[in-house]
């Protein structure tokens, strides 16, 4: 399904916002100068019953440890990209929306993520972004909320980059 459609026929108000496609979510929000603390990374997480889709800032990293304790105990791994392929079938390569309720598996948030009142989303596409209030996204998905994010030890490198719009 196309994201866009989607949320035009829930009449959530968004902008699209069109940039060159980048390797990572740190230096997409570079691209489009936007906090990474404002850019959300959606993680496709495999568990011992199926999949998950893991929400966080551009800034963090998925800590397995916690999502398996917020999931009861579930075992968890990351999921392959031929994995990421099969469950968001509609997406290109490297283009994780962050509504799985759409693909039929449970959301969770990291609460970080919240703390922005607008948050800019991939669409199905690697140069297509999508911003739009957090609260929003909140209404439309009703995720889980479950501490998820560690800190990336990367950030400060990442954060030096400089990456033309």
């Amino acid at each position: 399904m196309i994201i866009r459609d989607y949320l035009e026929r829930n009449r959530v108000s968004f902008e699209t916002i069109y940039h060159c496609p980048v390797p990572c979510s740190t230096r997409r929000a570079h691209s489009v100068h936007v906090s990474g603390r404002h850019v959300a990374k959606s993680v496709l997480v495999r568990t011992g019953e199926g999949h998950v889709l893991a929400v966080l800032p551009a800034t963090s990293l998925v800590d397995l440890e916690l999502l398996s304790a917020a999931l009861e105990g579930a075992p968890v791994s990351l999921a392959s990209e031929d994995e990421v392929d099969l469950v968001l079938d509609d997406c290109e390569r490297g283009a994780l929306p962050p509504f799985g309720r759409l693909y039929g598996i449970q959301t969770i948030v990291d609460p970080s993520l919240g703390e922005a009142e607008e948050v800019l989303f991939m669409g199905n596409a690697r140069h297509e972004g999508l911003r739009l209030r957090y609260r929003d996204f909140e209404a439309l998905e009703s995720p889980m909320h479950a501490r998820i994010a560690k800190e990336n030890d990367r950030q400060a490198t990442d954060e030096s980059l400089h990456v033309a719009p």
